[in-house]
């Protein structure tokens, strides 16, 4: 009898789908890709064919240029080779999906990357019961338990009024987390201008024309530092030490990152205001969501996969570690 999820290889570069002779997220261009969600670590350019959602596409265009790329919408379901396919969504950033497959009367789930907590920029997290669910780890460490994002939301507003004089300056990743952090502070009721960095400026116009409402933003590039004074500025993490930064009105530096729960990450970085916020999902999404899909076997692409791993054959679910390479997580 052959082994459960015989037809699915596991390579350094991806995830080989043998029976559709497809890739999932791969990290070298390849003839098929079918990708989860337009992080350039899961959405590289190159590939011959894409198969994504309309979101992810839209993104990975922007990044790279045209893609031979077929749109799959959630839920919708196709047949590559001798796979059913449907993407469902991971919560994670716009367009971000999980990938289902059917085969043989085996339905196996890659999730990607994702989160269960509310995110207004995406859809929510969609559970699907599977035979072998294949996950990230990101924050696969019972440390890593993150606050309420609202409660963290508000910090930026209550530092600001603290010090009109200075500006905040928050480094948020400027795809997905830029425009969450935009979209958390107008929800609760911050809706004076926010300035922002120019690379951020191009995706946040993408995330408008699939119906992300963010408000008055203004480009942060060429204006004074009494018109920035008094607002919140957001820019990639790499931007708050660079010379960029020193055209603004002293910054109180911040860092939306799951790894502000390290404080020596958030001394190391010279941050003045870490904020826990997320998009991956923490130790209890990750084993709440194993709980409720009751998978036969988990398989772990990357993150802290050992920790994970340890606890799925404590509840006896044979689990095992992909060592997938080329995915990052500093700043997520």
């Amino acid at each position: 009898m052959a082994r459960l999820g015989s037809w699915i290889e596991s390579h350094p570069e991806g995830i080989y789908v043998r029976p559709a002779d497809a890739w999932i997220d791969p990290s070298r261009p390849k003839a098929r890709a079918w990708v989860t969600h337009g992080h350039a670590d899961h959405a590289r350019g190159g590939h011959m064919a894409v198969l994504a959602t309309p979101e992810t596409l839209a993104i990975m265009e922007t990044r790279y240029g045209p893609q031979p790329g077929q749109p799959i919408a959630y839920d919708e379901t196709i047949r590559v080779g001798e796979v059913e396919v449907r993407f469902v969504p991971a919560g994670h950033v716009l367009g971000s999906a999980q990938i289902v497959m059917e085969h043989k009367g085996e339905r196996v789930v890659v999730s990607g990357d994702y989160k269960r907590g509310a995110d207004p920029t995406c859809p929510a997290f969609v559970p699907v019961p599977c035979d072998i669910f294949i996950t990230e780890a990101t924050f696969g460490l019972p440390v890593f338990r993150h606050p309420d994002t609202g409660s963290e939301i508000d910090r930026l507003p209550h530092r600001l009024h603290s010090d009109p004089s200075r500006c905040v300056l928050v480094g948020a990743y400027a795809l997905g987390k830029a425009q969450r952090i935009i979209t958390e502070l107008r929800a609760r009721g911050h809706h004076d201008p926010i300035y922002v960095h120019g690379a951020i400026e191009r995706l946040n116009q993408l995330y408008e024309t699939f119906g992300v409402e963010l408000g008055e933003l203004r480009p942060a590039t060429g204006a004074t530092k009494a018109e920035m004074a008094g607002h919140i500025v957001i820019a990639p993490p790499g931007a708050l030490n660079d010379r960029w930064s020193r055209r603004l009105p002293d910054p109180v530096t911040a860092i939306a990152s799951g790894w502000m729960r390290i404080r020596q990450r958030a001394r190391q970085r010279n941050v003045e205001l870490p904020l826990i916020i997320s998009d991956h999902a923490d130790w209890d999404e990750l084993t709440t969501t194993i709980r409720e899909l009751e998978p036969t076997e988990v398989w772990i692409t990357h993150g802290r996969e050992e920790a994970l791993k340890h606890w799925c054959m404590t509840h006896q679910i044979k689990a095992c570690e992909l060592n997938l390479v080329g995915y990052e997580d500093e700043d997520d």
